[in-house]
């Protein structure tokens, strides 16, 4: 997240709190250690590890292992890999400068920098590959997959990312995902999608991680400038879920036929940051925030074969108040199939779609050291009901959702 989006989130809860891989364990960072819990219930949120001995900046939990990834405060450029049902450090490495994020799969373990990337064989944690002179990342934005890919912005003022393969330590291709400076992003459990949003946040866009064509663009309103949160996918890769400054959590759905569609696009030439091809019929082909001042005039046709009103009568009477290239990209972009209506705006939310107890839940995790867990109707969306609570500061407790 950019400098201009922090200073967005006015309250601030004193902690960080953040999903393993799989969204099965939660952990609980704060300046006084880290606490690890485990999702299995609904109405019991289950403490598994709490470490009171320092001020941790970054606990990133490898799946449901014992291995954890921490950087504490008082030593900021070092990583210590831990175990921590035994209790001990397994080993540690210290950078140039500050250690911003830790990302983390069963084969790789990445440490980002403000102006570079390191690559490490989780097994032995040798380091394999640096990425250097970076454009500047002032809050380590990068995410990694499952299969390791790799996908980090590679300007600090248009929203341009690079997907690189962290596995054969090759790089694969760039995208030009938005006009201005990316906030978040995340790729899809299987690895296939990568979604993006800037710090603009009006936008969210979905791209094929094979060649880079745009599969989706969803519009979380028409207000502008909102700082995202969390960008995450489901575990099916089926939805899209969205937190930000505002008091709406947005869930998106992921058409099949549009990945489909985007697969067999042209792949765009490795190398280049090049916008996804004008023929995708998801979204504006230039790929702007919804926010330019600069649109195209041309006149459309209205139709009123039908006897009604015309979208072009729509559009013309939306273009009064609007641009004219953001009414376009109104009316084409996807709107939220599910939402969640927050109590007061203002939090950072993290929020995830998993299952738990077999049941698909939506679950939101507050800054200020809550974890709510609300019911998603994944047949017809909608509003999504709270159902319970649970208060993660000490000590721990569960509050009912009315």
């Amino acid at each position: 997240m950019s400098d201009t989006n922090q200073k967005c989130f006015g309250k601030t809860g004193g902690f960080s709190i953040n999903f393993n891989q799989d969204y099965t364990s939660l952990s609980v960072v704060s300046k006084q250690g880290y606490r690890l819990f485990s999702l299995s219930s609904v109405d019991r949120v289950d403490e598994i590890f709490c470490s009171h001995d320092e001020d941790i900046r970054i606990a990133e939990r490898l799946f449901s292992s014992s291995l954890v990834a921490v950087v504490t405060a008082s030593e900021p450029g070092k990583l210590k890999v831990c175990h921590f049902k035994k209790g001990t450090e397994i080993c540690n490495y210290v950078y140039a400068k500050d250690i911003l994020s830790v990302k983390l799969n069963r084969s790789r373990l990445v440490v980002c920098l403000e102006d570079s990337i390191y690559i490490h064989n989780i097994r032995d944690m040798k380091q394999l590959h640096s990425i250097k002179n970076m454009a500047n990342n002032p809050v380590g934005l990068c995410t990694l997959s499952l299969s390791s890919h790799l996908a980090y912005p590679i300007s600090s003022t248009t929203g341009e990312l690079q997907i690189f393969d962290a596995g054969n330590l090759t790089s694969r291709l760039k995208i030009k995902a938005h006009d201005s400076q990316l906030s978040a992003m995340n790729f899809s459990f299987n690895g296939m999608l990568l979604a993006t949003a800037s710090e603009k946040g009006t936008v969210i866009r979905v791209f094929c991680v094979k060649n880079g064509q745009k599969v989706h663009e969803f519009r979380r309103g028409l207000k502008r400038h909102v700082s995202i949160g969390s960008l995450n996918f489901s575990i099916c890769a089926s939805y899209v879920v969205a937190s930000s400054n505002t008091e709406t959590v947005h869930i998106f759905r992921i058409d099949p036929k549009s990945i489909e569609q985007a697969e067999r696009r042209n792949c765009i030439d490795n190398g280049s940051a090049t916008t996804p091809s004008a023929n995708n019929n998801t979204g504006s082909s230039n790929n702007n925030d919804g926010d330019s001042e600069n649109g195209s005039d041309s006149e459309k046709t209205e139709d009123t074969s039908n006897g009604g009103w015309g979208m072009s009568f729509i559009t013309k009477a939306v273009t009064a108040y609007f641009p004219t290239n953001v009414v376009a990209d109104v009316f084409s972009q996807d709107r939220a199939y599910a939402t969640v209506q927050l109590a007061e705006a203002g939090l950072r939310y993290e929020c995830v779609i998993a299952k738990v107890e077999k049941e698909t839940r939506l679950l939101l995790a507050s800054e200020d050291g809550f974890l709510y867990m609300y019911d998603f109707d994944d047949s017809k969306g909608g509003e999504c009901k709270l159902i319970r609570a649970h208060d993660l500061r000490m000590p721990l407790h569960g509050i009912t959702g009315g």
